[in-house]
């Protein structure tokens, strides 16, 4: 969880949202993939912009295509950063069947307050 912090710092406090072209909307994207295991074990992390099909990465970033499948969707709401630390927590101790292939969190407008905070959250299921 530290370098995911690390990483939302480095997009953040260079703006790399702004040099991202092609965008289909203001939202940002923090995606969970490549599971070693499952919620304990390691993970790659990713924090970027949905784009139109076919745009190409700026210079020094990468680009990653989320995959169609079927997703459980779980709202986080409240205080930041807590209401995702406690949405997690209970997704981790739910009776989901978590496929460990692509998760991702969506940050849009409703996510700006951070006393009042909105964030979906989309879990891959089997």
């Amino acid at each position: 969880m530290q370098d995911c912090g690390s990483l939302w710092q480095e997009f953040e406090t260079q703006e790399l949202a702004q040099t991202i072209q092609n965008k289909l909307n203001e939202a940002v994207y923090a995606v969970y993939f490549d599971y070693e295991s499952d919620h304990t074990g390691a993970f790659n992390y990713f924090v970027g912009c949905r784009v139109k099909s076919g745009t190409e990465a700026p210079e020094g970033l990468s680009k990653l295509a989320i995959p169609e499948q079927t997703y459980a969707l779980i709202q986080a709401k409240g205080k930041m950063p807590d209401c995702m630390a406690d949405s997690w927590k209970n997704i981790w101790s739910s009776d989901l069947k978590r496929a460990y292939t692509f998760d991702f969190e969506v940050y849009d407008e409703r996510s700006h307050n951070w006393e009042q905070a909105e964030v979906d959250i989309f879990v891959a299921v089997r």
